[in-house]
């Protein structure tokens, strides 16, 4: 088994191509919402999002000794959940440099469904749509809604500097957002044994079912 210590904290996705070819046995864990990882991820990537990682914490760092690379879309969320293992006391974790968008576009192969808004993208036309409709407003209406792109911007400061996005929580909770589930347990027992990843219920149904248009 390839050794934690010999792996980049950081990894690039050429690397970790090559990583996943000579040692199949390295996790690749990612923290992005079910949604996002049905719509594209790595394949035997395994799905536990970022605001359910802390309560798996301990179980994971007991079972798992393999090295483990956390993956998100561009490489913000899977810091924030090396922090989050970090402080569970599980010390073999790297992070895969530029997240899904990363591995893409070094040309490597995903598993794709139905194509849906990351949530950075959605993060991005809410926050350029407030902005804009606050400029509008206040050259029409009232300079009082200024306010509005100025508190969008504040926002995107304190976001940049914590490292942290409201509205990214916001989000999470529309039902856009919500349409795929994911079974964290199975996802853990699974990352535990090195089993494949199980699918999201949406994705059986999916197969089981012709997809609806309205969907």
């Amino acid at each position: 088994m390839v050794q934690s210590q010999t792996i980049p904290a950081v990894i690039r996705p050429p690397e970790l191509a090559q990583l996943l070819r000579e040692h199949p046995e390295v996790r690749l864990l990612d923290v992005r919402t079910p949604t996002e990882y049905e719509t594209v991820h790595i394949r035997g990537a395994y799905n536990v999002p970022l605001d359910l990682l802390g309560e798996h914490g301990a179980e994971i760092r007991t079972n798992v000794a393999e090295p483990v690379v956390l993956v998100c879309q561009s490489g913000q969320r899977a810091r924030k959940a090396e922090e989050a293992l970090k402080a569970a006391g599980m010390p073999n974790l790297h992070v895969l440099e530029g997240g899904v968008n990363g591995w893409v576009a070094a040309g490597n192969p995903v598993v794709r469904r139905a194509e849906r808004l990351s949530l950075e993208r959605q993060v991005r036309i809410a926050a350029g749509s407030l902005a804009a409709i606050g400029g509008v407003l206040a050259v029409l209406l009232n300079p009082l809604f200024a306010l509005l792109p100025a508190f969008v911007g504040s926002g995107l400061v304190f976001a940049g500097v914590t490292n942290t996005c409201g509205m990214a929580m916001l989000l999470t909770r529309l039902p856009y957002n919500r349409v795929a589930t994911c079974d964290v347990a199975a996802m853990v027992r699974a990352l535990k044994t090195g089993e494949p990843p199980a699918p999201s219920p949406r994705a059986e149904t999916a197969r089981r079912a012709p997809a609806c248009p309205a969907c």
